[in-house]
C-alpha cells in the first residue's frame, strides 16, 4: 500500500475530516493492539493515513498509549512519513491560546513507558542519532503549507513531554522553562524515537490549548476552554496538510 501521508491525531483530533474512500484497518502488532483502527483514504488526490493516538472516543491516556503499536502499524501500512499533531501548553510568551508551532527540540520528562523497540528479546540494539528529533524537511514543508494557507505559525521551540494525564503544577512549569522548554505536551515521546528507530520521516504539528500553569494570567486552568480553544486550532489541520500534500 503506498502512503503519501500518515497523520496521527491527539486530543481533539479523533477523525480525520475530509477523507474520501475510507478504509480501515485493523492492524496486528509484535507489540500488541494500536490505539485503534488505521483508517486510510484519499485527500486532495493523495492517500493519507490517519490514527487517533487516545483512540477515536478518547479513552487512552497518554501514558497509556501504545506507541510501539501505533507506530509499527502506520509503518507496516506503507507510511514513510508522519505528521504528530499534539494538543500543548504554551510556556512561552507567544505561544498562546490557538497558537500553532511546528517544534524542533525535544526534553523528555516521562517515565515508565516503552521508548525503544530494541525492548524485545533477540532485537538488535541500535544507537540512533537523536540530535535533531524531528525531520527538518518535514518540518519546514509543513511551515511552507500554513504559510501558503495564510495561516500564522511559529517556527521552532522546545518541546517537553510530561508524564499525564494530569497538568502540570506551576513548580513544574518553572523547572520546565528555566531548563528551555517553550511548550507542554504529554505525547510526544516516545512518539518521536520510535519513528526515528523505523527510519520515519517524522515532525510535529502542535496546538496550543492553554498556557501553562503559571505561564498566563489565569488563575486555574479551565477543561471547558481547553477543548474549546483545540477545536478552534484543529480546523486549521486539514487546510495545512491538504497543502502539504499538494507540494509532496
Amino acid at each position: 500500500m503506498s502512503i503519501d501521508l500518515a497523520v496521527i491525531g491527539g486530543s481533539g483530533l479523533y477523525q480525520f475530516e475530509g477523507l474520501e474512500n475510507a478504509e480501515r484497518h485493523a492492524v496486528e502488532t509484535p507489540f500488541g493492539p494500536a490505539s485503534g483502527d488505521v483508517v486510510t483514504g484519499d485527500f486532495r488526490g493523495k492517500r493519507l493515513a490517519f490514527l487517533a493516538r487516545h483512540g477515536e472516543s478518547h479513552t487512552v491516556p497518554p501514558h497509556r498509549v501504545n506507541y510501539r503499536a501505533n507506530l509499527w502499524a502506520l509503518h507496516s501500512l506503507g507510511a514513510r512519513r508522519i505528521v504528530a499533531v499534539n494538543a500543548v501548553g504554551g510556556i512561552r510568551d507567544d505561544m498562546g491560546p490557538r497558537a500553532l508551532v511546528v517544534p524542533d527540540q525535544i526534553i523528555d520528562y516521562t517515565h515508565g513507558r516503552y521508548t525503544s523497540f530494541n525492548d524485545v528479546e533477540g532485537a538488535e540494539v541500535r544507537h540512533i542519532d537523536f540530535s535533531e528529533p524531528y525531520t527538518e524537511s518535514l518540518r519546514q514543508a509543513i511551515l511552507a503549507a500554513a504559510r501558503a494557507e495564510g495561516l500564522p505559525i511559529i517556527d521552532g521551540g522546545c518541546h517537553g513531554i510530561t508524564q499525564g494525564p494530569r497538568l502540570e503544577t506551576r513548580a513544574e512549569i518553572a523547572r520546565m522553562k528555566r531548563d528551555g522548554c517553550d511548550l507542554v505536551g504529554m505525547t510526544g515521546m516516545p512518539e518521536a524515537v520510535l519513528a526515528r528507530e523505523l527510519d520515519l520521516e517524522f515532525a510535529c504539528l502542535a496546538l496550543v490549548a492553554n498556557y501553562a500553569a503559571g505561564a498566563g494570567d489565569e488563575a486555574e486552568i479551565s477543561i471547558e476552554e481547553i477543548f474549546a480553544h483545540l477545536a478552534a486550532a484543529t480546523a486549521n489541520v486539514p487546510p495545512i496538510l491538504g497543502r502539504l500534500l499538494a507540494g509532496a
